[in-house]
């Protein structure tokens, strides 16, 4: 056992072949730069080092190696962070490098449902229905930099909305519709924007969600609203909104709007743990290059792909997976249950569509296994190439179980990074080696490293996670946030000038990485950010709590626990039916994936001198952690307060108390 990294020396799960090293895209990438620099890169790790050390021709070799016009002229004229200045003379589109990769000879979009076949739609249909739409933006008066948004569920509609936004230089902003209204208001009513894009309602769990209620009242939220523009999914009519169908049915020339390299694409959000969430703003260049890089390079996506990540709106994974159109890939839109109707629907939808790289999470392996699925046996998964994981650490059993039960020659990526990036910093590449429960390699670009609390690099050893050097897809700023102090306290604050993004990693001797989960109060079920500051709005308003306490722990099962705390008022006792209570109106004004999996009632919640919930040091106390390392007690108001929820685990000899 390594006392340090906590994983037994492990030999690799997958190895990649002759034919992988030689075929890789990031190979032919490397050959590239060689032929161009004449610098010799014999291996990823050689690529790796030599695309952190000279930032600006990395970036410049990606823009040139996909075509994506003109040389730019200066990369970084400003590489101090925050507020790295890229490609400051570019003009580009987003939504050009997707009309780049129209052909006839396969799907842009496969469209499925939990039950009925698989819909196509063809790169003709997708962007002659965006370039309906944005002409009815256009006509709606909606120009560069005014905001559209979505209350949409994972349908081709959705992408189509998006990319008719950015092609007119406008932004794009979108939230699921498991979303309550007043959640989804949270988060786009920030935007003030000018048009909404929603459907009458989705199917879910075998069962349909009208949401014509929630479109009403997240419409009377957005007093600004030109238009409101609806899809049906369930037949229902919306009142006083513009049809989809009679919109884009009409097609057209797509035509798309220059804009400059940081001019904003999307606004995507933080998840709202110290009050509403935070807009995250990013780039049409940054994400561009970051995309393309992240597909291409990284996952060796391509125009002979079928690339299905289970995913929402809501999520960044949603734009991650969007991206596979910049690489010529069909991309999968799938708005239902993972799990419905058995626990291994997902590998089945998987199979009846051919996919050949499909995305998960952690939580949802550990249900297969639960399950006692063995997806190889029970379906056709001949096409599948690569299989993704985000959302949280995988571990290594939940890596050897997709080895042994989905494929042995199957490339496990486990990749880590953020919505403030809309990408990762550490994953896989098809030449490199896969550990069970490492990522094997940082990103090209990615500037990564492990520092101790005193800004020296840690090996071995868990350190934070932080990114030393700029890269393009960094957000250009948070939404009203003129000053950028929200921004620099966000990643900045802890080492000045340098990136710190909130995770605990273990970097080892031969570079790849181990996360061992958030090291800041996120909330993280299944991939999806929540945020606590949303669930004590509601509870904390309920007469009989006096306050409350949520946390998120990664469980060494690849597991996520997430219990909810509670402190009763006077007089009151928390019984049975104040649980359903508390349940119910947390599922119906958030979600159901806010729903904790269990309520506990506490003796009080402990917090700093100066008020604030100490959600992290509780978070470690849970997890294990050593309580005279968590946190100084004479910086907490009531320090027994500590014992107690150190006891838990210490009573039951587990992480999760029931």
């Amino acid at each position: 056992m390594n006392p340090k990294c906590g994983v037994d020396p492990i030999r690799p799960q997958w190895i990649p072949s002759a034919r992988d090293l030689s075929e890789a895209r990031v190979t032919d990438f490397a050959r590239y730069v060689t032929a161009r620099s004449g610098i010799e890169l014999p291996d990823y790790s050689a690529l790796w080092r030599w695309s952190v050390d000279d930032v600006p021709a990395f970036w410049e070799s990606v823009w040139q190696y996909f075509d994506l016009g003109p040389a730019p002229g200066e990369v970084l004229s400003r590489p101090e962070m925050p507020g790295a200045q890229w490609f400051p003379n570019a003009q580009l589109n987003y939504v050009d490098q997707v009309v780049r990769q129209a052909r006839t000879d396969r799907p842009a979009i496969v469209s499925i449902e939990e039950t009925g076949p698989a819909t196509q739609l063809s790169w003709d249909e997708l962007l002659g229905r965006t370039a309906a739409l944005a002409t009815t933006l256009r006509s709606l008066g909606v120009g560069a930099g005014d905001r559209v948004v979505g209350y949409l569920p994972n349908i081709p509609e959705a992408v189509i909305a998006f990319l008719a936004t950015a092609a007119i230089g406008a932004v794009w902003s979108a939230c699921g519709q498991d979303y309550s209204a007043k959640a989804a208001s949270d988060r786009l009513g920030q935007l003030h924007p000018a048009v909404l894009v929603t459907a009458d309602g989705y199917r879910y769990g075998g069962k349909s969600h009208d949401r014509r209620a929630d479109i009403a009242a997240l419409r009377a939220a957005m007093p600004e609203l030109r238009a409101t523009i609806a899809i049906s999914q369930l037949g229902h009519e919306c009142p006083d909104t513009l049809d989809w169908q009679a919109i884009t049915s009409r097609g057209g020339s797509l035509e798309t709007t220059p804009v400059p390299f940081d001019h904003p694409l999307w606004v995507l959000y933080s998840s709202g743990t110290t009050g509403l969430p935070k807009g995250i703003v990013h780039g049409h260049g940054g994400v561009l290059l970051e995309h393309l890089k992240a597909m291409a390079l990284q996952t060796d996506i391509g125009p002979d792909d079928t690339f299905f990540w289970y995913t929402s709106p809501s999520w960044m994974m949603w734009n991650y997976q969007v991206a596979g159109l910049l690489v010529g890939a069909t991309i999968v839109c799938y708005p239902g249950s993972p799990a419905h109707p058995t626990p291994d629907a997902l590998w089945g939808k998987a199979a009846k569509i051919g996919a050949t790289v499909v995305g998960t999470s952690p939580g949802y392996v550990l249900a297969s296994m639960k399950a006692g699925a063995i997806p190889r046996a029970e379906h056709d998964l001949s096409a599948l190439r690569t299989i993704g994981i985000t959302g949280a650490p995988l571990p290594a059993k939940s890596s050897m179980w997709l080895r042994d039960n989905v494929g042995p020659e199957i490339h496990v990526v486990s990749i880590s990074g953020g919505t403030d990036v809309v990408s990762a910093f550490i994953g896989g590449v098809r030449t490199v080696p896969v550990w069970p429960g490492e990522l094997s390699v940082p990103y090209l670009g990615v500037a990564l490293d492990a520092w101790d609390e005193q800004g020296s690099p840690v090996r071995g050893e868990v350190g934070e996670l932080v990114v030393t050097k700029p890269m393009p897809s960094m957000p250009v700023s948070f939404w009203d946030d003129p000053d950028g102090s929200r921004y620099r306290s966000a990643y900045f604050e802890k080492y000045p000038g340098v990136w710190c993004h909130g995770d605990w990693v273990t970097v080892t001797d031969r570079g790849s990485t181990v996360v061992h989960g958030r090291s800041d109060a996120t909330l993280n079920r299944n991939g999806i950010r929540m945020g606590s500051a949303d669930i004590y709005q509601l509870v904390e308003q309920l007469p009989e709590i006096a306050e409350a306490l949520v946390i998120g722990a990664e469980q060494p099962d690849g597991g996520y626990w997430m219990p909810l705390f509670v402190v009763p008022s006077a007089g009151y006792e928390v019984d049975s039916a104040l649980v359903e209570r508390i349940n119910t109106t947390i599922r119906s004004e958030l979600s159901p994936r806010h729903v904790p999996d269990q309520i506990i009632v506490a003796p009080g919640i402990p917090h700093t001198r100066t008020g604030k919930k100490l959600e992290v040091p509780v978070k470690k106390l849970l997890q294990g952690a050593d309580p005279t390392r968590v946190i100084d007690r004479s910086a907490v108001d009531y320090p027994i307060l500590l014992d107690w929820y150190a006891g838990l685990s210490r009573r039951t000899g587990t992480t999760t108390p029931r």
